[in-house]
């Protein structure tokens, strides 16, 4: 598995019997604003990444590009501290509720997806007819 040291994961196996991940190991986790619901940003986790998580109170993730454990607020002092977490109904994805401290985008934005908005206010209402 990705990310996987010379140690086995710490995680819960009841847990980790559950998960469903991606052929590299690993599963998406969502991070969420805790009291206004802002998506905030997506990161990578592993079993270990999520033991930590569950177990230190601040978010880790698994980087794909550096082949490394990050946790978030480590180095740019924008923490994630953990106020719940779930897996979704297929248990294929994380959703970390946390009160976030700072900027949770790399970039210095609130979130990371602040800059790049495909369609906004857009759409028609599915419940109006065509006359």
């Amino acid at each position: 598995m990705v990310g996987m040291t010379s140690t086995p994961s710490r995680l819960d196996p009841a847990i980790a019997a559950r998960l469903k991940r991606s052929a590299d190991g690993l599963l998406p986790a969502i991070a969420q604003q805790y009291d206004t619901g802002e998506v905030l940003m997506l990161g990578w986790m592993d079993d270990e990444a999520l033991h930590r998580t569950l177990t230190t109170g601040r978010c880790t993730y698994w980087s794909r590009s550096r082949q490394e454990y990050w946790v978030k607020g480590d180095t740019s002092g924008h923490f994630q501290w953990v106020r719940s977490v779930a897996l979704d109904c297929d248990a294929d994805t994380v959703l970390v509720k946390v009160d976030q401290v700072g900027a949770a985008c790399h970039t210095g934005a609130r979130t990371c997806f602040d800059e790049d908005v495909l369609l906004k206010d857009g759409g028609s209402d599915p419940s109006a007819t065509d006359q």
